[in-house]
């Protein structure tokens, strides 16, 4: 089964719902080929891609494996383990990209493939205006990367998972929940990356995700509130749900990543939280200075920053899952472009530790970086990948070209996004005492934006109204909404690196045929003023 049967399987993943199903493909073992194995058989598919005429090549042999674990209340509804192998080569020939994948991962399979790729190529280029121009990138021969886990997820015995589950349904209920659904997404990617460039690289990338959500029912009126888990999608292996700090980081604070998850306790929270939240006054609409908890901001961030500046939205070769991007390329050129207050600087970062979409190389061999999208409020960078560098007389790839299986073509996707902390000292308390008429949003919740990616509306999981600078009890039925520019020019207030935690998404879709990537996002507590807030039960 494949990744996009996986998540249509689970139908968590809205935008991963559309992908459509294939034919899957299992290789029958979990074993790993040997590395010299896998050099030989790449081998085999550049010299084949060169004979037929290719100026340049590259292959993917993958592996990827998935398990999900899925509980309602105390009892185990669903388990799936999942197995997809395969290979897939990408070529130019004639100036035009060309790409084949198979399932016969032979030297006489990957061969073909090679020969039927730059087939592709040239057929392309009968339409093709303008040849391919990649940015120069030095071949790293037999190289390794691996998320830095301490305990694979895969190798926990599903009875321990199984136990797991069960044990955060019980805590739920006992505190009041009405019933829980709860799950476990683990993915593994074994990639092994070649090209004509002279790299050999093998990755073993591990990603984990628990989630629960929490519903509590009102018996007198039937009415019901949830709350869904306050867990963030990571880079990491089963130690992420040991509860403990993330350790040491350089600089002052406790942490600068953001902590491991303790899914007991937040799902022990979650029913009087909902509870509260079910017994809460719905907003009154109106102006509102806010507090934007880390939780609740990496969605704003992810949608209103990340796609916005994703190059191939902006230059209108992506439309695909809302749209292109207000931040056109006039915008980045005039230097000037006030993408937010001078209080928000964002980095892309796909090295950043835990991060969910953190790797060693991309998919087309550039060692990954970090670098500034937004600086002091200025925008100043987009995303780009090694065909696109040029367009902005750059001669570097950013390092964001991924492909979410061997048998799909990679191409720029979303690296880590994040709000950086501020250099004064400020905790969200502090934060809190200074705001004199707002609401603390904490969780993400249903949001709304539009094809430039510029006007939208976001919710959350927990609202709380601020008044004279104190928490005055829980709010319901809210929703913020403005403009993308507006919104991020609104930022008068960063809490500093000690309150820095990761967000992210498990299923990022972009494409079509749609792709599913994993996207970190971390930021601190953050106070905008003068927001537009709905209420989201108002009949109109």
């Amino acid at each position: 089964m494949e990744r996009r049967d996986f998540v249509q399987f689970t139908g968590l993943a809205a935008g991963a719902l559309a992908l459509g199903r294939r034919v899957p493909h299992f290789s029958g073992s979990l074993t790993p080929i040997p590395a010299g194995d896998q050099k030989a058989l790449a081998d085999a598919a550049l010299n084949a891609a060169r004979t037929a005429g290719a100026t340049y090549a590259d292959v993917r042999i993958g592996r990827y494996l998935n398990q999900f674990v899925n509980a309602r209340d105390t009892k185990i509804q669903n388990t799936t383990s999942t197995e997809s192998y395969g290979a897939g080569v990408r070529v130019i020939a004639e100036g035009t990209w060309g790409f084949a994948a198979t399932a016969d991962v032979t030297t006489d399979g990957l061969a073909q493939a090679a020969r039927e790729a730059v087939a592709v190529a040239r057929a392309n280029a009968r339409v093709q205006t303008e040849p391919v121009r990649l940015a120069p990138e030095k071949g790293y021969g037999d190289v390794s990367w691996k998320t830095p886990i301490e305990k694979n997820a895969f190798e926990v015995p599903l009875g321990e998972k199984a136990d797991l589950l069960a044990g955060i349904g019980a805590a739920a209920l006992k505190a009041g929940a009405n019933y829980i659904d709860s799950g476990l997404f683990l993915v593994n990617e074994q990639k092994y990356f070649a090209s004509t460039d002279g790299s050999y690289i093998d990755q073993d990338v591990h990603r984990i995700w628990p989630y629960f959500n929490v519903t509590v029912i009102d018996p007198k009126t039937g009415k019901f509130e949830s709350r869904d888990s306050l867990s963030a999608p990571m880079g990491m292996g089963w130690e992420y749900l040991s509860g403990r700090p993330a350790g040491k980081v350089a600089g002052p604070g406790p942490r600068k990543y953001g902590n491991w998850y303790d899914m007991l306790e937040d799902a022990s929270l979650a029913a009087p939280q909902t509870k509260e939240k079910l017994a809460a006054k719905s907003v009154v609409a109106g102006k509102y200075d806010l507090v934007l908890d880390p939780s609740n901001l990496y969605l704003t961030i992810h949608e209103s920053v990340g796609h916005p500046t994703e190059l191939d939205r902006v230059l209108g070769y992506e439309a695909n899952y809302a749209g292109t991007s207000f931040a056109t390329l006039d915008k980045w050129q005039s230097k000037s472009f006030k993408y937010g207050s001078p209080e928000v600087t964002i980095v892309a970062d796909k090295t950043q530790p835990y991060a969910v979409g953190t790797v060693g190389y991309d998919d087309e061999g550039v060692k990954t970086k970090d670098w500034t999208l937004i600086k002091d409020g200025i925008l100043v960078d987009y995303q780009k990948i090694r065909d696109q560098a040029h367009i902005l007389g750059q001669n570097a790839s950013d390092g964001c070209c991924y492909a979410d299986s061997w048998n799909d073509v990679q191409f720029q996707r979303m690296p880590n996004v994040s709000l950086q902390p501020g250099t004064k000292p400020v905790t969200p308390a502090q934060m809190i005492a200074g705001v004199d008429r707002g609401i603390y949003i904490v969780g993400d919740g249903s949001y709304s934006i539009d094809q430039q990616r510029y006007n939208f509306q976001f919710s959350g999981k927990l609202f709380y109204e601020i008044r004279g600078g104190k928490l005055a009890g829980m709010l319901k039925d809210v929703a913020y909404q403005s403009n993308t520019q507006e919104f991020w020019n609104s930022c008068v207030q960063v809490c500093d690196r000690r309150d820095y935690r990761l967000g992210g998404t498990f299923f990022d879709g972009k494409g079509e045929p749609g792709q599913i990537s994993s996207v970190g996002h971390g930021s601190v507590t953050s106070r905008f003023n003068g927001v537009n807030v709905l209420n989201t039960a108002r009949k109109i």
